[in-house]
């Protein structure tokens, strides 16, 4: 899969996303670290890139319906998380590539304890 790694992420969640074998590009290496969300949305979308954030406004499917996308994986996360804690909550979803290939098209809501797709 290919990632768009949003700015709310830790810079090392693309090193996670390789070691599974996924191409992943982080927002601030392309000029969009401050971007507004339609902009980094339109990114993704019109280079068919998977969106992985931690802004939950990108769960809304009304503004972003999951079928106009490649993928939008939005990590649920503790309003005080350290980037241990919000790779190894991502490295749990990796692990399972049953649902890694699920997300095409859908919206992925990754929350410590379950996952949720639509």
């Amino acid at each position: 899969m290919r990632f768009l790694i949003d700015a709310d992420l830790p810079r090392s969640t693309a090193a996670l996303l390789k070691q599974y074998d996924h191409e992943a590009t982080d927002v601030r290496d392309i000029g969009l670290g401050g971007a507004k969300d339609k902009q980094v949305a339109a990114y993704a979308r019109s280079r068919g890139l998977c969106l992985i954030t931690g802004d939950a406004d990108f769960s809304n499917v009304r503004n972003y319906p999951p079928k106009q996308y490649s993928g939008i994986v939005v990590q649920r996360l503790p309003k005080i998380s350290t980037a241990s804690f919000i790779l190894n909550l991502l490295e749990t979803f990796l692990k399972n590539e049953q649902l890694v290939t699920q997300i095409i098209a859908k919206l992925v809501i990754i929350e410590p304890g379950r996952v949720r797709i639509r």
